[in-house]
């Protein structure tokens, strides 16, 4: 089992910034991707952003350019740097990994970005 906490999250104005961590313990041998996801009320759970074992990144389109992910294999722990942030940005963000393709989620930390 991986367990994971999550935290950063907040409410910050429109063009802020924020940063999110996602600590993993547990089992965390064999975890190959790490990702943040995001939902807003009345909407799915949308992926934001991802990192895969070798390093490479993807991003939503609404979010390249303003958010980063970045992980730090020695604290088991990946972050969201968030610039920029727009009311849209707001959300629950949870993060998840995949170890041994079983996925495990954060509780979600809560984003609001006023205008």
């Amino acid at each position: 089992q991986v367990q994971l906490v999550e935290s950063g999250g907040g409410l910050v104005q429109a063009g802020g910034s924020l940063r999110l961590s996602c600590a993993a313990s547990g089992s965390t041998f064999g975890i190959n991707a790490r990702a943040w996801y995001r939902q807003a009320p009345g909407k799915q759970r949308e992926l934001v952003a991802g990192i895969s074992r070798d390093g490479s990144t993807n991003y939503v389109d609404s979010v390249k350019g303003r958010f980063t992910i970045s992980r730090d294999n020695a604290k088991n722990t990946v972050y969201l740097q968030m610039n920029s942030l727009k009311p849209e940005d707001t959300a629950v963000y949870y993060c998840k990994v995949v170890r041994f393709n079983n996925d495990y989620w954060g509780q979600g930390t809560q984003v609001t970005v006023s205008s």
